[in-house]
């Protein structure tokens, strides 16, 4: 489904859900006082990302919880990303599909029977203000519902049965936030789980590849583009994915090219199928062997995070490339503007993050379900320099 339709069912038809869940939860309110809970479901929808920034919360979760089981649900294209996190069993992922209506709506159905097969105790919902989250984590059964909420905040209405509130802080990093919700489900407090968290050190992930694995990788590139063997590769991902706003001016991106090119490097520019058009515009300006597409190249993500191990530099916009290459090796480059570093930077010491703190920035919000109202003159990322750029890039290259 595309995003717009996704926004209106959710506002329209999942606002009178939600209204119609909290009546009957006021009528037939159960107690959630259970503080040991066997089955935990967390639901993490829709994005990539935000799996990877999530990692050590469900770290938390097998901390205090050790003997409960803890479940994930999510979309089902999201699915591979929870794997190579290794956080939960495989049979303990729930998946619903986005690509259709239809689709959806048998998954839902699907997935509401089997979380009242398995009887969950609580769930955590860690979509910001998602009313098909809250639904779901009612619907659940789970006696203890931990979700974030607006409290005293106008508008972004979920519902009142989350026995659990969490008040959304856009002023700490979601990792953060995500520890939150876990520190909720046994909080006296209100707002819930009030806790100090500025000296917290959050890390992400790091996986471990065999080396034949990366090896084999490499020798495939190469297959591929045999130029690039012997050279130290950079990799450009300029697409924008879903939300085309956050993307870095593609004028800049074939500049950087130009610049690597010239100074020996090899290039591959990375991304989706659909992002071929913009690989396109970077190979004619580029007029080089060394210069690679690589967008569909990779079929899985595992593929890409095996090229992030053997490649020297990623230059990206904001996305999930960003928080794929914080669980390897690569040095990397984001650019932010639309959403801030603040609340969803790549947390890895390798990476350097860009942001202009212009007067309209962020504009991807919770509170606009990141409807941008944005002209797309999107300047936050326009007036990143890509001199200053390429002067930080080769740096961290000769450092190399």
């Amino acid at each position: 489904m595309k995003v717009d339709t996704q926004r209106i069912i959710d506002r329209y038809v999942g606002t009178v859900i939600c209204r119609i869940l909290s009546l009957f939860d006021g009528l037939f309110r159960k107690n959630s006082r259970r503080s040991d809970p066997r089955n935990i479901l967390i639901i993490l929808l829709s994005e990539m990302g935000a799996l990877v920034l999530a990692y050590s919360m469900f770290q938390r979760l097998k901390e205090k919880y050790p003997h409960a089981s803890v479940h994930v649900l999510l979309f089902e294209k999201n699915r591979e990303v929870l794997e190579l996190l290794n956080v939960v069993p495989a049979e303990n992922v729930l998946t619903i599909s986005n690509r259709s209506m239809p689709a959806f709506t048998r998954d839902t159905a699907r997935v509401l029977r089997e979380m009242r097969r398995i009887k969950f105790d609580a769930v955590i919902d860690c979509e910001l203000f998602s009313r098909i989250s809250s639904i779901l984590s009612f619907l659940s059964g789970a006696a203890i519902r931990v979700g974030f909420h607006p409290h005293t905040q106008e508008g972004l209405y979920r519902g009142n049965f989350i026995n659990r509130p969490v008040l959304y802080n856009p002023y700490h990093h979601i990792s953060r936030q995500f520890l939150t919700l876990v520190e909720a489900m046994a909080s006296p407090t209100h707002p819930k789980a009030k806790r100090w968290v500025v000296d917290e050190n959050i890390k992400g992930p790091k996986l471990e590849f065999e080396p034949h694995e990366i090896e084999a990788a490499r020798e495939r590139l190469y297959t591929l583009a045999p130029d690039l063997a012997g050279k130290r590769i950079v990799l450009l991902y300029p697409g924008g994915g879903l939300l085309p706003i956050r993307a870095w001016p593609l004028e800049y991106f074939c500049r950087l090219a130009e610049e690597f090119l010239g100074k020996g490097f090899g290039v591959g520019v990375i991304g989706l199928a659909e992002d071929k058009a913009v690989a396109k515009t970077i190979m004619a300006r580029c007029h080089s062997s060394h210069c690679v597409d690589l967008t569909g190249y990779t079929r899985t993500i595992r593929e890409l995070m095996l090229i992030f191990n053997f490649a020297a530099l990623l230059i990206t916009n904001d996305g999930g490339p960003g928080h794929f290459a914080a669980m390897t090796p690569i040095p990397t480059i984001i650019f932010y503007g639309p959403e801030t570093p603040v609340l969803y930077g790549n947390l890895d010491e390798n990476a350097i993050n860009y942001y202009l703190s212009l007067s309209c920035s962020p504009c991807l919000t919770a509170y606009n379900h990141r409807n941008s109202p944005c002209d797309g003159d999107n300047l936050c990322l326009k007036n990143i320099d890509p001199e200053e750029v390429l002067k930080k890039a080769l740096a961290i290259l000769d450092s190399q």
